[in-house]
């Protein structure tokens, strides 16, 4: 498993987007997709809380992983912010190709 995709979450487009950016530019990620209007309902300090959210799904090299999760903490606002990493078994020869040609891997 060389691939992976790492979810986040944030209450906003210009977060989501500022995380977005950054992992592009920095070749942490070679596409990231931003999905709107997520209801999200979670306990957080003993409240049921319900919430909007923008999904943050970012595609890249497990080998990586370190450095995404590292530069969506410095970009993210919540004080625990959800960070997943979910393996990729399989994927289009050729979009796999493109990854590595953006992030290095």
């Amino acid at each position: 498993m060389k691939y992976c995709i790492v979810l986040t979450l944030t209450s906003n487009p210009d977060e989501a987007k500022k995380i977005a950016r950054s992992l592009v530019k920095n070749k942490l990620a070679a596409c990231v997709n931003i999905i709107p209007n997520m209801t999200s309902v979670y306990e957080w300090k003993n409240e049921v809380c319900e919430d909007g959210e923008y999904l943050v799904l970012i595609k890249t090299g497990k080998e990586l992983f370190d450095g995404v999760k590292s530069s969506i903490l410095q970009n993210h606002s919540y004080e625990l912010p959800a960070i997943l990493m979910l393996p990729v078994e399989a994927g289009l020869e050729g979009y796999l190709k493109w990854v590595d040609e953006n992030t290095g891997c």
